[in-house]
């Protein structure tokens, strides 16, 4: 009699978990991945992403800031 309620609980164990271990998440299309470069601030040498950073014109190019602050004390 235990035998028999043992694998009747077994079965509605597999029943109802069989599905739910089944449903696996679809893989979607990937997330892009910027090709943004990471730039150094020269002032307090953090890294920054290049289009997150406040630019300023230097010489040939162009320096690239954490911040307005970082920007403001490197041109005094």
């Amino acid at each position: 009699m235990r035998l028999a309620i043992l694998g009747l609980w077994i079965a509605v164990l597999i029943v109802v978990l069989l599905p739910l271990l089944r449903r696996r998440p679809r893989p979607g299309p990937r997330p892009r991945i910027s090709s943004d470069e990471l730039v150094k601030d020269p002032v307090c040498g953090t890294y920054v992403v290049r289009s997150r950073a406040v630019s300023r014109p230097a010489g040939d190019g162009r320096l690239y800031f954490c911040s307005a602050e970082c920007a403001r004390r490197f041109g005094g």
